[in-house]
């Protein structure tokens, strides 16, 4: 581990080449690349357990698929509500779908879907809310809960900044109907591509299982509908290759997080987004929002960041509903979503990954000053 010039705002664990390879010996020897091979089957096990949930695991080939897949499983075809403050891919894939979007506002401390939003959002054309996790922080699942029970609204989640986070004391895959996760090299636990799915009810499972193999039932007959969302046998190695390491790699973070977190008390309009239960957090983001007190506007902070060697990054900026393809929405008008707008306009994500060396995290918050 040594100090990078620039300092990227992620970085992927890599695993000691060697346990890597011995895997890939074993692929191989058996000659089996991909349709749901043993690795495959194997990682998914260990990813219920490490989870401690009893829903079972659905590895597909990224997380983008997993959400497609996800709500094609549940019928969802309708309306959806969602968070403009998330990835592009939490509002593409509903749409790629053929649902149609309506944004809800965020609430300000975690910058979660908010659900008194939702709830004034629903119509009766509303079938489903698309919930995110936003920087691995728990949405407020119990009020979204409620809401979809009372309304017969399917839940769905964005995991995929969440890998292993826990909420009340059981996993955050728990909650919902459906979760997705992201497993890209970008993320806490990482197959280089990859995500997976959970879901509650059992035939809901077994739809995702077969619609990610073209809906094989066997070798000459179908279920139904499906497409290719495998996740192949090599991408499988790489997560099985992470899984010994992943209590060290959210140490690192959490370690960092703590030097950040320390250090920014002492800077004037600097506030890092709080955690809603920091025991159990991953740590996958590290985001601070500038406020008007801070000398330098998050404008101003972003290109200083950068002219020094320092990739930062603004997520999620701009937010989805300025996108051209959505800023047509009647939905979409940022007067209708100041909390997102707010934040959207004042957050950075600063450098956080396991390899990143203690004077680069020097430099980092030196640059932090004004």
């Amino acid at each position: 581990m040594a100090p990078k010039t620039p300092i990227p705002v992620t970085e992927p664990f890599l695993p000691p080449l060697e346990e890597f390879v011995e895997y890939l010996r074993g692929i191989w020897e058996r000659n089996w690349l991909t349709n749901q091979g043993p690795l495959v089957r194997e990682l998914e096990v260990k990813i219920q357990e490490y989870h401690q949930v009893d829903r079972p695991v659905h590895c597909v080939a990224n997380g983008g698929l997993g959400l497609q897949i996800g709500m094609k499983a549940l019928g969802v075809g309708g309306e959806v509500i969602t968070t403009p403050f998330t990835y592009v891919a939490t509002a593409s894939c509903p749409l790629w779908e053929g649902c149609s979007l309506v944004f809800a506002d965020i609430e300000p401390t975690y910058l979660t879907l908010d659900p008194e939003a939702v709830e004034a959002a629903i119509t009766p054309r509303t079938e489903a809310i698309l919930a995110t996790h936003v920087f691995g922080n728990p949405c407020e699942v119990e009020a979204l809960q409620s809401i979809a029970d009372r309304h017969g609204l399917a839940l769905v989640y964005d995991a995929s900044h969440a890998f292993g986070v826990r909420y009340q004391d059981q996993s955050i895959l728990a909650y919902g109907d459906l979760s997705v996760v992201s497993t890209h090299a970008t993320k806490v636990f990482q197959t280089v591509e990859g995500g997976f799915v959970v879901a509650k009810d059992p035939a809901v499972a077994e739809k995702v299982e077969w619609m990610r193999r073209y809906g094989h039932k066997g070798f000459e007959d179908y279920h139904g509908v499906g497409i290719n969302g495998k996740l192949s046998e090599v991408h499988a190695a790489m997560g099985l290759a992470q899984l010994p390491h992943l209590s060290k790699i959210i140490q690192r973070r959490r370690e960092i997080a703590s030097t950040y977190r320390s250090a920014i008390e002492s800077i004037n309009g600097l506030e890092p987004v709080p955690l809603r239960d920091l025991e159990s957090a991953n740590h996958a983001y590290f985001p601070v929002l500038v406020g008007d007190d801070c000398p330098l506007s998050s404008d101003d902070l972003y290109d200083q960041l950068r002219a020094n060697g320092i990739n930062g990054r603004r997520y999620f900026y701009p937010l989805i509903s300025d996108f051209p393809m959505y800023r047509g929405l009647p939905s979409a008008q940022s007067t209708d979503l100041p909390v997102a707008a707010d934040a959207a306009e004042r957050v950075i994500c600063l450098p956080i990954y396991p390899e990143l060396h203690k004077a680069d995290q020097v430099r980092i918050i030196e640059q932090l000053q004004p």
